[in-house]
């Protein structure tokens, strides 16, 4: 007869089962609901992705003050815990605790505060160079204090300078980033022209050389 009231829990789920005690009962496998005496409801555990973009004027701001168009994947779930599971429950509900329009609402803007904060720490070419770092650094800044919610990892989708064009020479901060890029530009444009020079000078002694050692053969064959 108590088969008859098993209910499964599905992968990714958790069960909460109200038996009119002073605490409900959580399970992520499965238990007995039984109809009018339990109130059973399901929660969604499962890890869910929120995308935080920052680009153009918004773009984030490095420590050299060069900004950054920059998208990362945080992946968040309840955490598979009956306390956290419960804490959820009481706080948001369990209709709501997965929705992608709850989560953005809770966290969106924890996670933008924790990547300006570490973004901040690093010059662009350690964000470019160094992203597994940086990564752990935005976790660390976030840090497990999520009121029963987890992060369980991060990604960084996509990294790259933000275009002079999208800048505010009338910002202080733009304005400071857009000279240290004019700078970086002209000292990598001055390299590059030694190169070509050194290049075209290797060359040209290369040449000499082999000319010089052709007249001497001539020379040599003709006495």
């Amino acid at each position: 007869m108590i088969a008859k009231f098993y209910r499964k829990v599905e992968q990714g789920k958790a069960l909460i089962i109200n038996k009119m005690r002073a605490e409900p009962d959580v399970t992520f496998t499965g238990g007995v609901v039984i109809p009018i005496i339990h109130k059973a409801e399901v929660m969604d555990i499962s890890v869910k992705a929120i995308e935080l973009k920052r680009e153009g004027h918004e773009g984030l701001i490095c420590k050299d003050n060069i900004r950054a168009d920059i998208q990362v994947t945080f992946f968040v779930r309840v955490n598979k815990t009956k306390e956290d599971v419960l804490k959820v429950a009481q706080s948001i509900g369990c209709a709501r605790a997965s929705h992608p329009e709850t989560l953005q609402e809770l966290f969106l803007a924890k996670f933008s505060e924790a990547l300006k904060t570490v973004g901040k720490r690093l010059e662009f070419e350690q964000l470019y160079t160094q992203r597994d770092d940086f990564k752990d650094q935005i976790i660390e800044v976030i840090g497990q204090d999520l009121n029963g919610y987890a992060l369980e990892d991060a990604a960084i989708d996509f990294l790259e300078q933000t275009p002079l064009s999208k800048l505010d020479p009338k910002n202080v901060l733009d304005a400071q980033g857009i000279r240290k890029i004019t700078e970086l530009t002209a000292s990598q444009n001055v390299q590059t022209n030694e190169l070509k020079q050194k290049e075209r000078m290797d060359i040209g002694r290369q040449d000499l050389t082999a000319d010089e050692a052709i007249f001497r053969f001539d020379q040599q064959r003709a006495d």
